[in-house]
């Protein structure tokens, strides 16, 4: 008996166990009376006999009740059985579970329950096998119940298990305990400070991982590749990351591991994000070996510098490789041709992802949305989008943007309704850009409707989306509407500040807006750059010189004085305010000079009858090589009208569209008919406008009925109001313009026509205002008022 196989007694006890043998002879009692004298020994082929007894013991305890037993076979399993307890892996052998296969399988709960049937001790294949699992499962509680397991067992763990510890509390996202685990362990590895290098990456602990580094370097433990990636990816994020970098860089160099293709792309990467281009691009062309990895890290980082014609090469050069670019490579690209406007180049990369895999990733579909969109191919963005198999909320949300971008506010709406019906829930970037497709007034329906889903969503809350509804409302028209959000709202930021204030500029209610910049600053609200531009605005058209040097004073402190921006709203205001010579001085002392800056200058030149002077700068403007647009020829017309130069200013409108590619505009025409109008030529200013190709606008109309009211013409200022009261009927300036017309040429019973017209219209001509600033205070007055609160 004693030269035995384990295996031919436990299919023995199995058929017992079974049913497949009906009679008593092979019950576990009887067995486990022939296997005890065996505990501890081995069978024929040197396997333990405990796992064989222990499961005979087991199956016996849970042997139906009715089976008749000794009382000595009752107390063979809690007191004369010392048998070894099985391992994970054996005690699911027994039961029919594998627990290695489970774990495979992913199916964590199952193991833990086998885990739970033993008491105590297993082996730590067993424990690290468990780890893995609920690291990949993100399982933290059944991650700390194997923990607990451990300690139960006081056993002490090995490095091993140490480390499977320490990976999954990091994955699970506990940095503390895995940080807890880390300083237990009596002996760690490369493996050990790796592993806690990289979770404090991922979560963000930039100092603290370089702070581990140098720990590790003190404690003269070699670090590997993945160390050295780990820890460049911490000096990307800190500050100053310079320095750090260089200081990891010169220990890869040291312990050799400079070379390793792994260590050298992360290396690339931190310069590049770190702003040192130069020095990326110079471990790039020293690299033996150029794979994807190192493609893609120098195209991104020339895209984050703005050097997108360096990227579009780079990605040639690589495609001339044989390289195939992944879903990252091209989003960098496709963004490059976005910021270029370069449509052509971003449609040959979009050929080029059709015949790669990843025509269907979103990634990439977002990217080539955002690509057309910005490139004005809103419906070839559309086709992207219909192609797409599946659509997550950023494709949705970019669509509705390019719909936005161009003012297709009906369009945005039919994606917006689309997108909830495919049971695509809106989130906060989904209600802002469709709200920015509403900031016409036609489209204030559309715009309020918008606000009632948000207020049925309860998304109205949300920062972003309360100034986007601001900025509808003002954009809008309807200032009361934005005051009662802005009221509303329980946080304000920068943002929301600027566009309650640019809402009552736009509205011309200037008081109201230097009122609320003064509210900004007593709540302790630093303004932008935005905010600035529009309160100078304000100030300007107030005439308000001391209030508009108080604002520019502000914004130097802050830190905006060489703000070209900034810089360009304060030479518009001394012009607004009729100090034209320290426009010309801050003109003249501005760091930077853009085309914004030239026609500021020239339209305050323009403004004061220094035409010549304007057509003078603007030759000064080309010798700088800047190119102009439209506003800066309504600049150089105006100036023309002022002075009476005709033929000059036909010439210019005429190169506008002919030399420059310019197509004139309503306020280029109104300009023109202006100057045609001033010089008394009337009759060519009506030839002009029945020459324009598109329908001439109001304020072309309402200049030729001015003219007509200088020149005393009743003919053609009859029939400039008459265009003017089919498109604004309600708008009293063109009834007081013809009545005036009248009344200059005699003809009284004209005006009392005039002026019963108005009465049946229900036209109120408004009162005129005047205004005047004592001591930093703007004062206004109403005609018909004899009051004045300070009176």
């Amino acid at each position: 008996m004693k030269n035995f196989d384990c295996t031919i007694l436990t299919r023995l006890f199995s058929q017992s166990h079974i049913g497949i043998t009906h009679t008593h002879t092979l019950r576990p009692a009887h067995l486990w009376n022939h296997l005890h004298p065996f505990v501890g020994t081995q069978d024929n082929r040197g396997r333990n006999v405990g796992f064989w007894t222990s499961a005979v013991v087991e199956d016996y305890a849970i042997e139906k009740p009715n089976m008749n037993r000794s009382t000595e076979e009752k107390n063979l399993y809690t007191e004369k059985c010392p048998v070894p307890k099985p391992s994970v892996f054996e005690y699911g052998s027994r039961v029919g579970l594998d627990v290695s296969v489970l774990c495979k399988e992913g199916k964590l709960k199952q193991t833990l329950e086998v885990l739970g049937y033993l008491g105590s001790g297993s082996d730590y294949e067993t424990y690290a096998e468990l780890l893995h699992l609920c690291a990949k499962m993100r399982g933290l509680a059944e991650g700390k119940l194997v923990h607990s397991h451990i300690i139960k067992t006081g056993i002490e763990p090995d490095i091993f298990v140490g480390n499977h510890l320490i990976n999954m509390y990091i994955k699970c996202g506990d940095l503390g305990e895995a940080r807890h685990v880390f300083d237990k362990m009596p002996k760690r590895n490369v493996v050990s400070w790796t592993a806690l290098i990289a979770g404090c990456v991922q979560q963000g602990h930039f100092d603290l991982a370089f702070e581990v580094f140098s720990q590790m370097h003190k404690a003269c433990v070699r670090g590997n590749h993945f160390t050295f990636s780990s820890v460049l990816g911490a000096c990307t994020s800190m500050a100053p990351t310079m320095e750090y970098g260089r200081q990891v860089h010169a220990h890869a160099i040291t312990t050799g591991f400079e070379s390793n293709s792994f260590v050298r792309n992360a290396l690339l990467t931190m310069y590049a994000d770190c702003g040192s281009i130069e020095s990326a691009r110079k471990i790039f062309d020293e690299m033996p070996k150029l794979d994807l990895v190192s493609y893609s890290s120098m195209i991104t980082g020339y895209v984050h510098h703005k050097l997108n014609w360096e990227a579009l090469k780079l990605f040639c050069w690589m495609r001339w490789a044989g390289i195939r670019g992944d879903e990252f490579t091209f989003a960098s690209v496709l963004t490059a041709c976005a910021s270029l406007m370069a449509a052509e180049q971003g449609k040959g990369v979009h050929a080029n992802i059709v015949k790669t895999r990843f025509k269907s990733n979103v990634f990439v579909g977002s990217a080539l949305l955002d690509m057309y969109g910005k490139c004005g191919y809103v419906e070839d963005a559309r086709r992207v989008f219909d192609e797409m198999p599946e659509r997550d909320i950023v494709l949705w949300n970019s669509m509705i943007a390019n719909y936005a971008q161009i003012e297709h506010c009906e369009e945005a709406m039919k994606i917006f309704c689309e997108m909830q019906w495919e049971n695509m829930k809106p989130d906060k970037v989904s209600m802002a850009s469709i709200l920015s497709a509403c900031i016409c007034p036609e489209y204030l329906k559309y715009g309020r409707q918008v606000h009632a889903y948000m207020i049925q969503s309860k998304l109205d809350s949300n920062l972003s989306v309360e100034n986007a509804l601001i900025t509808m409302y003002t954009r809008c028209g309807t200032i009361d509407n934005a005051k009662l959000v802005f009221d509303k709202m329980k946080e304000r930021n920068v943002i929301t500040w600027t566009a309650i204030i640019a809402g009552y500029v736009r509205k011309k209610h200037d008081e109201e807006a230097l009122k609320l910049f003064c509210q900004m600053q007593h709540v302790g609200m630093k303004p932008n750059q935005f905010t600035f531009v529009t309160v100078l605005s304000a100030c300007g058209r107030l005439a308000a010189l001391e209030n508009g040097k108080q604002v520019f004073a502000q914004s130097i402190k802050i830190g905006f004085v060489a703000n070209i921006c900034v810089g360009n709203a304060l030479v518009t205001m001394h012009a607004q305010c009729g100090n034209i010579e320290d426009a010309k001085k801050v003109f003249n002392h501005a760091p930077e000079r853009d085309v914004v800056t030239w026609n500021a200058i020239m339209a305050g030149c323009a403004q004061h009858g220094q035409g010549k002077e304007v057509l003078q700068l603007f030759e000064q403007m080309q010798l700088a090589s800047l190119k102009p647009d439209c506003i800066t020829f309504v600049c150089i017309i105006s100036a023309c009208r002022h002075v009476g130069l005709v033929d000059e200013g036909r010439h210019y409108f005429d190169s506008m569209s002919h030399d420059y590619g310019i197509m004139p505009k309503t306020e280029h025409y109104a300009c023109m008919v202006d100057l045609l109008g001033r010089a008394g030529y009337l009759d060519r200013a009506v030839d002009f406008i029945k020459q324009i190709t598109t329908e001439p606008g109001v304020s072309v109309w309402r200049t030729l009925l001015g003219a007509c009211r200088v020149h005393g013409n009743t003919k053609i200022g009859r029939f400039a109001a008459e265009r003017l009261f089919d498109l604004e009927p309600q708008v009293a300036e063109t009834y007081v313009l013809l009545s005036n017309i009248y009344a200059g040429a005699g003809n009284w019973d004209e005006v009392a026509k005039v002026r019963n017209l108005m009465k049946e219209r229900g036209v109120i001509k408004e009162p005129g205002c005047s205004w005047i600033e004592v001591q930093n205070t703007v004062h206004s007055f109403v005609v018909g008022f004899r009051s004045h609160a300070q009176m």
